[in-house]
């Protein structure tokens, strides 16, 4: 199998290609319009036509290849998101039941810090990796209250931000950190 440089390099230059011959088959499109109605010879008509030919042949057949080496590249990516899918979910099933430990642990610790079911909302989603505006477009209101919502969520966590409040929770699940 071709590596992926080298399959790149094939694309672009087989992209140029058919740029090349483009301009070529267009170009003399216009001249052999032009001659012919200036009355040359069918011999350099036919030669042109030839040309003409020519050119539509390498954009058909450079073409042709910039269209596989991109399928072969979606179908590529197509089985990598496949592969990542499928070992999510075998984490997902394998981990299921300390993943949910540590979800009530984690609505616990919020309910022992007094927030609000809105501010508890905003927690979880911040702690899953959710933009200020992702969490606002999910729970269809504001940036302005979301962000709001956060800083209660810091105050009466105790902590400074986003890294804090995931460090929190996850701190004592990694390995100590020796040396590093």
């Amino acid at each position: 199998m071709m590596n992926t440089s080298k399959r790149d390099e094939k694309k672009q230059l087989s992209q140029w290609a058919v740029a090349i011959c483009s301009v070529i088959f267009t170009l003399i499109t216009a001249d052999i319009w032009g001659d012919y109605q200036d009355g040359i010879t069918w011999g350099h008509i036919i030669v042109e036509v030839l040309i003409l030919i020519t050119s539509l042949v390498g954009i058909v057949y450079f073409g042709w290849f910039y269209y596989q080496t991109t399928q072969s590249k979606i179908k590529l990516l197509e089985q990598d998101l496949s592969e990542a899918n499928q070992q999510a979910q075998q984490w997902r099933e394998a981990n299921r039941e300390l993943v949910a430990g540590l979800s009530k642990q984690i609505l616990k610790q919020f309910d022992q810090w007094k927030m609000t079911q809105a501010e508890i909302q905003v927690g979880m989603l911040m702690l899953k990796g959710l933009s200020h505006q992702e969490i606002a477009d999910v729970r269809s209101t504001s940036e302005r209250t979301i962000r709001e919502q956060a800083r209660a969520v810091y105050r009466k966590s105790g902590l400074t931000g986003r890294s804090e409040l995931s460090a929190f929770f996850l701190e004592d699940l990694l390995p100590p950190h020796e040396g590093v």
